[in-house]
């Protein structure tokens, strides 16, 4: 197993030095689904939800959590992040968010797609809530995450 790289040579948590890497484009992709009620899933469909489109919502703050990743996690980079995409699709038992994040750097861009989409499921979760009292969020996961060397 490798060593953590948040800590240093006693232990104590810090925040990695990325100073010497080169910059390069990196893309990271995560998946996370939400299990709903179907009176619930036709709400949604039919736009019918008190608090509103309940996909485009997500959608949208799935995108300002993925920008403020930094901000939410303690020893997460600064990134500043060229393209951020947040897709919210009905599925058979819920809605599955996908969130795509891009950034040319020296440090990797997964704790922003993950972030985009745990917000995403949260944020339909509060517009469901009130009628929705058995809603499971399950399954978020990195499924990809690639670094280029720039030419």
């Amino acid at each position: 197993m490798n060593k953590l790289t948040h800590t240093n040579s006693e232990g104590k948590a810090r925040m990695v030095d990325v100073g010497e890497k080169p910059d390069q484009k990196r893309v990271a992709k995560a998946v996370g689904k939400i299990r709903l009620a179907e009176e619930t899933l036709q709400l949604i469909r039919q736009n019918a939800l008190k608090k509103g489109d309940v996909l485009t919502v997500a959608e949208i703050a799935g995108v300002q959590a993925a920008k403020r990743t930094a901000g939410l996690i303690p020893l997460c980079h600064n990134i500043v992040l060229s393209k951020i995409t947040v897709v919210a699709t009905i599925v058979p038992d819920g809605v599955s968010v996908t969130g795509e994040v891009h950034c040319t750097g020296q440090t990797g861009v997964e704790m922003e797609a993950l972030t985009a989409v745990s917000v995403a499921l949260l944020t339909v979760y509060d517009m469901c809530k009130a009628v929705d009292k058995k809603m499971v969020i399950e399954n978020i996961t990195l499924t990809e995450k690639t670094k280029t060397n720039i030419q």
